[in-house]
């Protein structure tokens, strides 16, 4: 868990200004602006600037990229003006570090089993499921799901209703959603991140 001992709590695939309230009024802890193709989440520099004026300094703003080369992620990012640099492709140690220059807190993605957090010199962590984006999730309470040291989130397939059971399995200092919270794909309901929230803090905290 964090220094708080609350999960932390990363809303991803903003594309509205109603999405960034949503997620800032229910206590979200990073926000997350998608730069990668291909998604019905992504969205350009300009949009995701004009969003994260909206963001207050407590709240992460992070721009997510997947396979794409770093004076690109370097060039979104300072356009963008995101605080966090998502990293969710083969990008490797070297790409980490070409980064860690510009400032930004780094978070490495992955569908992989890792072993720790900082292999790869990110700050954050992530375990994403199998077949990202789909909405499947891992099925963490199986033997076969072995949870990293550090500060790692877990994705992929999580809703208001299996993000607490999910964390209170694996133990996990955080917690990545994006499909779970939208009334249809792309789009994000206010009432599912509110309760995403809420159900992710639900209780004591997860140790």
């Amino acid at each position: 868990m964090s220094e708080t001992s609350a999960p932390f709590v990363k809303i991803c695939g903003l594309k509205t200004p109603r999405d960034v309230a949503a997620a800032v009024l229910a206590g979200a802890d990073a926000v997350g602006f998608v730069f990668a193709p291909g998604s019905p989440r992504t969205v350009d520099a300009a949009a995701a600037r004009a969003l994260a004026r909206e963001v207050p300094p407590q709240v992460l703003t992070v721009g997510v990229f997947r396979g794409q080369p770093v004076e690109e992620v370097r060039r979104f990012a300072e356009e963008s003006g995101v605080r966090g640099v998502q990293l969710h492709g083969e990008e490797g140690p070297g790409d980490f570090a070409a980064l860690r220059a510009g400032g930004w807190t780094l978070l490495r993605a992955t569908s992989r089993h890792a072993r720790r957090c900082g292999e790869y010199g990110e700050d954050l962590l992530l375990i994403d499921a199998p077949d990202p984006g789909s909405g499947k999730p891992w099925n963490w309470g199986s033997a076969e799901f072995t949870a990293p040291r550090g500060r790692w989130l877990l994705a992929g397939g999580l809703t208001p209703g299996t993000v607490r059971e999910a964390l209170l399995a694996t133990r996990a200092w955080g917690v990545d959603v994006s499909s779970g919270v939208e009334s249809e794909r792309g789009v994000k309901s206010p009432e599912l991140i509110r309760a995403f929230v809420e159900a992710a803090r639900a209780g004591d905290a997860v140790q």
